[in-house]
């Protein structure tokens, strides 16, 4: 299995129905990704990086680099499991964008309390809907990203310009800290022509910039009233 320590690479736990898909998506758009299961068998011919493991234990979350991921699916098959595994990811790494697979609509909010920043409920949409969140907003081969996606259980992702009178142009994520003032996060930028998903605390947000973010309805719209003037689309 190939090291690496590229925080852009994305990390996927569980590699069941749902997990499958969404690994099939990544292959396509050529993610680059790693995989965490307890079933080894699941990886038979597998033609990306792996670790055969307890995705609920902190451990084996280390070797799989959730430390330095920018993105984690938690695509298990167990909601205890979900929220366990999200817990342990947002400790191990509080910048990261943590997707997550809820089974049940009562396992919703506890999952969002454990640290995800989106849920997507209902094992036979799940797996559709996290893959199209990742290919439209995370595809590093991809030069633009695609229209605004209306997402499950009332959560969005909108793009905006960056507009210099604003209040958002030459600050750093952590200065405008939207996860903590209004419940949503800039999941990706588009700059000249480029998407970056590298999103770090220190990441400048530049006038002209293209943001993607990613929030409830009420919570974008907040982030708009203070920040956007025109959206680009």
């Amino acid at each position: 299995m190939e090291d690496t320590t590229k925080r852009d690479e994305l990390v996927v736990l569980g590699c069941g129905d749902v997990g499958r898909r969404v690994v099939e998506t990544l292959k396509y758009a050529d993610i680059k990704f790693t995989v965490v299961d307890s079933n080894e068998q699941n990886f038979e011919n597998a033609d990306y990086n792996y670790v055969v493991g307890n995705a609920t234990e902190e451990d084996v979350l280390i070797q799989a680099e959730v430390p330095t991921a920018s993105t984690v699916i938690v695509s298990l098959n167990d909601d205890t499991d979900v929220m366990f595994a999200t817990l342990i990811t947002r400790g191990l790494n509080p910048s990261s964008t943590i997707i997550a697979r809820a089974n049940s609509y009562r396992s919703i909010d506890k999952i969002y309390k454990a640290g995800a920043d989106y849920v997507a409920a209902l094992p036979i949409v799940a797996g559709q809907m996290l893959a199209k969140m990742t290919s439209s907003c995370l595809a590093v081969s991809c030069n633009k990203m695609d229209e605004d996606i209306m997402l499950y259980e009332g959560i969005d992702i909108e793009k905006h310009t960056v507009i210099g009178d604003r209040g958002l142009a030459n600050k750093t994520v952590l200065d405008i800290d939207l996860r903590n003032r209004f419940g949503c996060t800039i999941i990706g930028i588009e700059r000249n022509g480029t998407v970056i998903t590298d999103i770090l605390p220190s990441t400048v947000i530049r006038e002209g910039d293209i943001v993607a973010v990613v929030g409830g309805k009420e919570e974008i719209a907040k982030f708009k009233e203070k920040y956007v003037k025109v959206k680009l689309y």
